[in-house]
């Protein structure tokens, strides 16, 4: 297949390495000298194991000569989504898939703009990933990759799956993704938006009385909005989950902790925002969520004034 990936920051660069693989991939990013360092000197991938491996993948910041691509998969930060479509739109054409496996939901909104239902994909991953230096990536996460069409039938979809799988990015077609997407929200929308307001580390979440009470209502909440949006998930379960998150890595920084530390805007709108837009949608409170999306607001205000 010929691939397209939109950003090359952690996630969009382990992708391009591993998919480089089998595939003819290109990478798009608008730092000329990441996209310097990748052309000249590959994309290091370093594994858990401490193993190191160099891909290959092309690099690029200006596709205005590239035909159109099989696939476009899109890493950029989701505030950038419908900007980087529209400056790469000469790689979109008819048949042109368009994947986002960006954290959050809603994302599908976008998509729509630039391809119909059949090729607007969404989906999630378990991998995760981080950047060690200018072209070097921790591989700190295996897991499996989940795609679907935003609505219908997605057994289409099954030749992009089997390209992931073959370069060692398991995937699978799922015709209710919307719900697997959801199932990896919970964390981010009380973990992330928590860490980023108080500026902690995760582990703090599950020590402080008064972090955990808070965190307890965010994922309530969430719960009891994706129950009206068709969605059940098990409340205790969930916690449980959201608690294992914080034990397992007392250490970590999510990256809402990291932008507001940093004066950037964050992704706050697609992942807490999206339980305040479903919550409007399906008419159930969610008015802790509402608090810290506004909360998260005004510290990006607050640090652009600067």
């Amino acid at each position: 297949m010929r691939i397209a990936i939109l950003g090359a920051g952690a996630m969009g660069g382990l992708f391009s390495a591993y998919l480089s693989k089998e595939h003819d991939v290109t990478v798009i990013d608008v730092n000329e000298a990441l996209v310097n360092k990748i052309n000249c000197d590959g994309i290091v991938v370093e594994e858990k194991d401490g193993a190191k491996k160099t891909y290959h993948p092309k690099a690029t910041c200006d596709t205005s000569g590239m035909e159109p691509v099989d696939l476009v998969v899109i890493f950029v930060k989701a505030m950038f989504s419908d900007t980087a479509l529209k400056n790469n739109q000469s790689i979109i054409g008819d048949e042109t898939y368009i994947l986002t496996l960006q954290n959050g939901s809603g994302h599908e909104d976008v998509l729509l703009n630039f391809a119909d239902c059949a090729h607007a994909v969404i989906g999630a991953t378990q991998h995760n990933a981080s950047l060690i230096s200018l072209g070097e990536i921790r591989h700190g996460g295996i897991g499996k990759t989940v795609i679907g069409c935003t609505q219908g039938d997605s057994t289409h979809l099954q030749h992009i799956s089997d390209a992931f799988t073959a370069c060692d990015l398991e995937c699978a077609v799922d015709c209710d993704v919307q719900k697997l997407i959801w199932n990896k929200m919970f964390t981010n929308v009380s973990i992330s938006a928590l860490t980023g307001v108080l500026q902690v580390p995760i582990g703090f979440i599950a020590t402080d009385a008064n972090a955990w009470s808070a965190c307890c209502q965010l994922v309530k909440e969430a719960v009891e909005v994706a129950e009206g949006m068709g969605m059940h998930f098990d409340y205790e379960e969930k916690l449980a989950e959201v608690k294992a998150v914080c034990d397992n890595g007392p250490n970590g920084l999510t990256s809402i902790y990291a932008d507001l530390r940093d004066g950037r805007r964050t992704e706050v709108d697609t992942i807490s925002g999206s339980i305040v837009r479903a919550s409007q949608k399906c008419g159930v409170p969610a008015p802790t969520h509402t608090l810290l999306v506004q909360l998260i607001h005004a510290m990006e205000a607050k640090a652009a004034q600067k």
